[in-house]
């Protein structure tokens, strides 16, 4: 474990311009033909990105880098201010997020040395000051910490009514998934400011944290707010097959760790007592195999009309953008891969303008997927 301080270290330098050129071209059938365009290489792990406007992206690294991306020019620039970040495991610098309204003000959560030796997951939000964050304050440390380094989440989403969700995994502690005295393996309903909304689900309930929204998740590394149908989706890793996407509701149990569509990684044993079961919620669609997913969104954009109303997930195992097909009433009917011979670890999604999808890759690349006629 190591800790990094982007108030202290300038660890991004301006880079030369990279022309945003042609690396892949193929052909959906549902969408027809496509292309990608590489728009930056050479970093570490893009954890998260988030348009600042619509030519400029910022970015967060896995060992607490962040930065600007001019998208035009492929130019980065260093961004400071961050406190110092416990890297070590799956565990880093993680999701960014900008606040609906405030154009200037970001969220980002993050690991935190608890003082103990151990990391927990924090939600923090700063204000963008050129290239500085400024006002940097913790929202959220979450009661979330266990001696592993694993299953940290985490994604930031916001609803229409004031809400920011984000997700925190079981923290390599199986039991967590049930136990709502910790905000480990659960979903996180706050104010934009840090409050605690006064109709979350456990509010009056003795013993559970009254930030929880709903619970029972393993590691949801994928959170998207569907605004046209008010419905909040995740998606999240299995053990060993069994990764979900889910409809998440309040208050709703998603069965983890009693419930799994997954085998042990020690042997060809089901994790837990079954796959469904009354008074826990089941799973939108499961993938068996897993394909180990990084992220989620939920696509309504202009350049692909025929993926409105999709989810698109980044595939990290098994490599591709994985878009599932919903019926009106949140049912998923129908599924595509995309981008599989390009062999890159999808980590973090971004609907930009123009609908186009722009992308990393653990490699450390930066990308964008656009119809091939776009200019």
């Amino acid at each position: 474990m190591r800790l990094l301080s982007l108030s202290l270290v300038s660890v991004l330098a301006v880079t030369s311009p990279t022309r945003a050129e042609i690396v892949f071209s193929g052909e959906s059938p549902s969408a027809g033909a496509f292309q990608v365009r590489e728009l930056a290489h050479g970093l570490g792990v893009p954890w998260g990105m988030e348009f600042v406007d619509e030519k400029t992206l910022m970015f967060t690294q896995r060992d607490g880098e962040i930065g600007l991306l001019e998208i035009d020019t492929g130019t980065i620039h260093a961004v400071g201010g961050a406190p110092p970040v416990r890297i070590g495991g799956q565990g880093g610098l993680l999701d960014v997020a900008r606040s609906p309204g405030q154009s200037d003000q970001f969220y980002f959560t993050w690991v935190k040395d608890n003082g103990e030796g151990q990391g927990v997951t924090v939600l923090s939000r700063a204000t963008l000051k050129a290239r500085e964050l400024v006002d940097w304050k913790d929202l959220l440390v979450s009661q979330s910490a266990t001696d592993t380094g694993r299953h940290f989440g985490s994604r930031i989403t916001f609803d229409q009514a004031g809400h920011l969700f984000f997700s925190v995994g079981d923290r390599g502690h199986r039991p967590n998934g049930q136990d709502l005295s910790t905000h480990a393996g659960t979903v996180i309903r706050l104010t934009v400011d840090g409050a605690v909304p006064p109709d979350n689900p456990f509010l009056d309930q003795p013993g559970a944290l009254p930030e929880i929204w709903s619970y029972g998740h393993r590691n949801p590394q994928g959170l998207t707010y569907d605004a046209q149908n008010n419905r909040l989706w995740s998606i999240e890793h299995g053990p060993r097959g069994g990764d979900e996407i889910n409809l998440i509701r309040k208050g709703e149990n998603y069965g983890w760790a009693v419930l799994s569509y997954g085998k042990e990684y020690w042997g060809p044993f089901d994790v837990g007592e079954g796959e469904e079961r009354p008074g826990m919620a089941s799973p939108t669609k499961v993938y068996i195999p897993s394909i180990a997913p990084g992220s989620l969104v939920y696509y309504t954009g202009e350049a692909f009309k025929a993926w409105q109303g999709n989810l698109i997930a980044g595939a990290l195992k098994l490599t591709h953008l994985n878009r599932v097909e919903l019926d009106a009433q949140g049912n998923a009917v129908s599924e595509e891969r995309l981008l599989e011979s390009m062999g890159e670890r999808i980590r973090a999604l971004r609907v930009g303008p123009k609908g186009r999808l722009y992308f990393s890759t653990d490699s450390g690349r930066i990308l964008r997927l656009e119809p091939q006629a776009a200019r």
